[in-house]
């Protein structure tokens, strides 16, 4: 059975930064596709960065590239997401997501199979 916890969430001011982290617990870490979504209060879960089993692939919503980056660490068993140059509008909950095995729709909610309870981040300007 796959559990997901994610950590690092808190509060901070527009354009700071902050890192959060996944980390995996059950088998086979290394043949899972990782994700990581945001929601906000009222809204729909949005995709926001996605890393293949093996981290060759990385891609990320068109609104956070260039100032998030995803990684993973195949041997702590753990996924984090760099983020930098925060904005306001990104305030929410951020959770976790894994499936085995890539799919070409990474950023789709129903494609994955595990989710954590979120950690909270909120922005201030």
């Amino acid at each position: 059975q796959v559990q997901l916890v994610e950590s690092g969430g808190g509060s901070v001011l527009a354009t700071d930064s902050l890192r959060l982290s996944c980390t995996f617990s059950g088998p086979t870490f290394s043949l899972h596709t990782l994700a990581w979504f945001r929601q906000a209060p009222g809204k729909e879960r949005e995709f926001v960065a996605v890393i293949s089993a093996g981290g060759d692939r990385k891609l990320y919503a068109d609104s956070v590239k260039d100032r998030f980056t995803i990684g993973r660490d195949n041997i702590q068993n753990t996924m984090y997401l760099q983020m930098n140059v925060l904005k306001p509008e990104e305030t929410g909950v951020y959770l976790c997501a894994a499936r085995k095995w890539w799919t070409t729709r990474y950023s789709a909610v129903d494609e994955y199979d595990y989710w954590g309870q979120g950690t909270q981040v909120t922005i201030s300007s």
